[in-house]
């Protein structure tokens, strides 16, 4: 059901969890806005000009688009790095979690919390393609050998599922926590790494349409 739908951005720096809002969430609720987030998360920090440069955006747009995730504390501005004229910024530490039991049964508000947690899976989803695809001619064999891509089918019931999802997201948390301040300065060797953990119901259409009260043949 749709109250029941909850989605987590992946944390940046510490263990804080925010449970975003409405006023933030439409905020957020911006194509580009989730493509700046989602580069300083992988990538650390980043100026207006730099961001603009990675996603072939205008400087003034990533400018102005930063100034409004700032606003609502999703990016903050790195103290004591750059000048008034080249601001330097950086992902808001924390993960973000948006269930749509907490954001009401307004229309836009669900259409915004589509928008946003669409746009969070298209770049997961992106980012393991272009590693399947490309993985092997670009990234050396050590860094192939660690890396992994899993997929595990079991049928569970729903309060099955939902403790199965919060372990697993709690152990992979705990996991990464030592590693989420390294950055490329502080620690050499390091690359950007992201990690997924997906837990859902696999949906037969056919079976899903057919009414509840109706018996299958015998």
């Amino acid at each position: 059901m749709e109250q029941d739908r909850k989605h987590q951005a992946a944390p940046a720096s510490d263990h804080s969890d925010r449970r975003v809002d409405v006023v933030s969430l439409k905020a957020l609720a911006h194509p580009l806005r989730i493509q700046l987030l989602n580069v300083l998360s992988q990538y650390g920090p980043h100026t207006a000009s730099g961001l603009a440069e990675r996603l072939g955006e205008s400087s003034g747009s990533t400018s102005y688009h930063l100034r409004q995730l700032a606003k609502h504390d999703f990016v903050r501005e790195v103290e004591g790095r750059g000048t008034a004229r080249e601001r330097w910024w950086r992902r808001t530490p924390g993960s973000l979690t948006i269930n749509t039991g907490d954001l009401g049964d307004s229309p836009a508000t669900k259409e915004a919390a589509r928008l946003v947690t669409r746009e969070f899976e298209r770049s997961r989803a992106d980012l393991l393609a272009d590693f399947m695809a490309y993985g092997s001619d670009l990234v050396p064999e050590e860094w192939l050998e660690a890396s992994v891509v899993s997929t595990i089918n079991v049928r569970l019931t729903r309060e099955q599922l939902a403790d199965l999802a919060e372990q697993a997201s709690d152990y992979v948390r705990n996991l990464a926590a030592p590693y989420l301040d390294q950055t490329a300065e502080s620690t050499a060797g390091t690359r950007p790494v992201q990690l997924h953990f997906n837990a859902f119901p696999i949906l037969d259409v056919r079976s899903d349409r057919t009414p509840a009260h109706t018996e299958s043949p015998s």
